[in-house]
């Protein structure tokens, strides 16, 4: 008969591997949603990005319909994401890396309603359907404001062990940085995402998600 501790031994190693593949399970899981939802998503909202291109064209015809930019993605990888363009060409050019404040003098006024209602975002489903995103996950960060984001939040880093999102626990309930508080609030959601990812929590945030198409706190 085995010894007492052995027994809790087994018991605690099993759960751990239980909860081990559990994770995978819902990784693969997760990844298909991400395939499937985000092939779906592009489908249905296509003719609203086609409506958008020609309002930003006629807005301010000298620039690109679809704005780049390179963000710190999964385990600190690089990569660019895609947004509708809804500020004036070169609008950083002067200040730099900065938050979209109130009523910004950079946004392009006929294209406002894109970034109150996120439309603006929607590209970001080809950032998905490559693989460099998910549907739900922490947003990313240029590498200019990580950098400094780091030095002042140490467990800032750990948002690189997900795919970033489109959507997200710290997006629904924390809305726009605004200043470093309103960052550690952002990171506390996004730990909290973290650890306890599961299918209800996507499922509930993708949800929750549809609400924001109508976003008065958005800027």
């Amino acid at each position: 008969m085995p010894e007492p501790m052995t027994v809790v031994m087994v018991g605690a190693g099993g759960g751990s591997v239980l909860f081990g593949l559990a994770r995978r399970q819902f990784k693969l899981f997760k990844e298909l949603m991400d395939l499937i939802g985000g092939a779906i998503a592009m489908i249905v909202f296509l003719p609203v990005m086609l409506v958008c291109a020609v309002m930003i064209k006629l807005s301010d015809p000298a620039g690109p319909v679809l704005y780049r930019q390179v963000r710190v993605g999964y385990e600190g990888r690089l990569f660019t994401i895609y947004k509708l363009r809804s500020m004036y060409v070169d609008a950083e050019s002067r200040g730099g890396a900065q938050w979209a404040g109130e009523d910004d003098p950079r946004v392009i006024p006929l294209c406002r309603w894109m970034r109150k209602s996120h439309v603006d975002e929607l590209p970001q489903l080809f950032n998905i359907l490559k693989g460099e995103m998910s549907l739900v996950g922490p947003r990313p960060e240029r590498p200019e404001l990580f950098e400094d984001l780091t030095s002042y939040l140490p467990r800032y880093e750990e948002r690189l062990t997900v795919k970033p999102g489109l959507t997200g626990l710290a997006q629904i309930y924390n809305g726009y940085d605004t200043d470093m508080e309103s960052v550690r609030r952002k990171l506390e959601y996004d730990l909290q995402y973290i650890e306890n990812m599961n299918l209800g929590l996507e499922v509930k945030l993708l949800f929750a998600t549809v609400a924001k198409f109508r976003d008065e706190g958005a800027r």
